[in-house]
């Protein structure tokens, strides 16, 4: 016979002291870290323990006998139950305050490098509405709240379409309001939701795999232009139809109506057959006198304006003069590549997915770029003595990787490369650091930028400028 478990305790009157990450807090009892939800530096709470481990613990809020002086109130319905927005309760001044220390603190404690004076992050000019795409998931398991559950009447509406509750894979937040995309983007998901609850159409059921409606993408552009994909898990031909129909005819500004049948067991639609239903198969998106396409697959920069501050300190950092042979790694879609390549001699993009080198190619002549060449494969195999002699050695390197960050061996490659400067845009301050330590013997850390890209979460972007010592 099993043990029983210790109930976790509750402890009283809690001061929250500083931020963490992924949007929690802090508080310290006894010199051990707690880390808790839904609260901010100033509140004093009582607690509950949810999880206990060696050298932390984990709490939720049960009461608040006094608020912090700097919250502030929420503005969406839907905060402590989304997995997004989590910094809501906190001003946009606080906000970028807490992030640009995250940078910092990154880059003393993991590179333990010399430093410059970073400068101030960027903030965002727009703090809601900011995102150019938005993907929605259907599902017949929607989240209920306390009230809801605690009710002795039937529930008879138990489908949603919006986003997944954190750490709960098959439960889907019913969002009413989104504050991160613009116009009509509410309207055209309240209205598919209507649309299939009068038609009976069936939602996603994640744990039997069956059901027609799975996920709705809605990307807009600066120029206007608006991409709706709807992704289906069966293919009812009749139902598919009606319910784009009624699309088109109702959102008649969508100039891109696509749709995909996704019948295999995950959410990714890279390996999936994207059907045009009406309009365009891509929109455009504009930077400075260049237009990027994007397709149904294409990466770009999820805050628009942003990406241009981010993409013009970028080529701040690099320095070029026209005379400069350029790598940009991990390219995606060619966006800094093409973004820099009228100030240097040639650009060398290179990036693993083959599909995104397309693009690339593609948006260097739609802009009639000539001084750009692209390449796809594993960056490790790729970057080798004959590549660097075929294609020049670089004076710049631009690197942008995933949120992971850079393979030891790619960072090896750099070093040997010998480029005279190394720019390295990341969305992960924690793994730039850990890849910036492995310069540090040859490479030192002259300019750091931080750039909020994603107003009221804990994510930021940092730009560092290594120069050879």
């Amino acid at each position: 016979m099993g043990r029983n478990k210790r109930p976790l305790p509750l402890i009283e009157n809690v001061e929250i002291t500083n931020v963490a990450a992924e949007g929690k807090a802090i508080a310290k009892i006894d010199n051990k870290v707690i880390f808790i939800t839904q609260t901010v530096p100033g509140d004093i709470v009582d607690i509950q323990i949810t999880k206990k481990r060696k050298s932390y613990l984990e709490a939720v809020p049960v009461k608040f006998h006094k608020y912090s002086d700097i919250r502030t109130e929420p503005f969406c319905e839907h905060f402590g139950v989304c997995g997004g927005c989590k910094w809501q309760n906190l001003p946009y001044t606080e906000q970028l305050k807490y992030k640009h220390q995250q940078v910092i603190d990154n880059l003393q404690r993991i590179a333990k490098v010399e430093l410059p004076e970073i400068d101030y992050i960027l903030p965002s000019d727009e703090t809601t509405f900011y995102r150019n795409k938005l993907e929605y998931t259907f599902s017949n398991k929607r989240w209920l709240t306390k009230e809801e559950i605690s009710t002795s009447d039937i529930l008879q509406q138990n489908d949603a379409l919006g986003f997944h509750v954190p750490r709960i894979w098959d439960k889907v937040v019913n969002i009413n309001k989104c504050y991160l995309q613009k116009d009509p983007s509410n309207g055209i998901r309240l209205e598919v939701k209507k649309y299939a609850d009068e038609n009976n159409y069936s939602y996603f059921d994640l744990r039997k795999q069956e059901g027609l409606l799975r996920n709705l993408i809605i990307r807009t552009s600066t120029t206007g232009e608006l991409m709706t994909i709807v992704v289906f898990y069966e293919n009812d031909k009749t139902k598919i139809e009606a319910l784009l129909n009624h699309l088109s005819e109702t959102f008649p500004e969508i100039s891109s109506l696509m749709y995909i049948v996704n019948s295999k067991a995950n959410d990714s639609i890279t390996d999936q057959e994207v059907l045009l239903f009406k309009g365009n198969d891509h929109i455009y998106e504009q930077m400075e006198d260049l237009k990027f396409r994007i397709g149904p697959k294409s990466f770009y920069q999820t805050n628009s304006e942003q990406a241009y501050k981010l993409y013009s300190k970028t080529r701040e950092f690099a320095g070029l003069t026209g005379k400069e042979i350029v790598y940009d790694l991990y390219t995606g879609t060619g966006t800094i590549a093409n973004f820099v390549a009228k100030d240097a001699k040639k650009v060398v993009g290179i990036e693993y997915v083959p599909d995104a080198i397309e693009d690339a190619k593609l948006n260097s002549e739609i802009n009639q770029i000539e001084n750009t060449v692209f390449f796809a494969g594993d960056m490790k195999a790729i970057l080798n003595d004959d590549f660097l002699k075929e294609n020049g050695s670089p004076d710049v390197i631009i690197t942008d990787p995933p949120r992971a960050g850079m393979h030891p061996d790619v960072v090896e490659i750099i070093i040997k490369a010998d480029p005279e400067k190394i720019v390295y845009v990341s969305c992960n301050p924690a793994t730039q650091a850990r890849d910036i330590e492995q310069f540090d013997r040859k490479y030192k850390v002259t300019k750091v930028q931080p750039v909020d890209m994603f107003p009221h979460t804990y994510h930021v972007e940092n730009i560092v400028l290594l120069e050879k010592k």
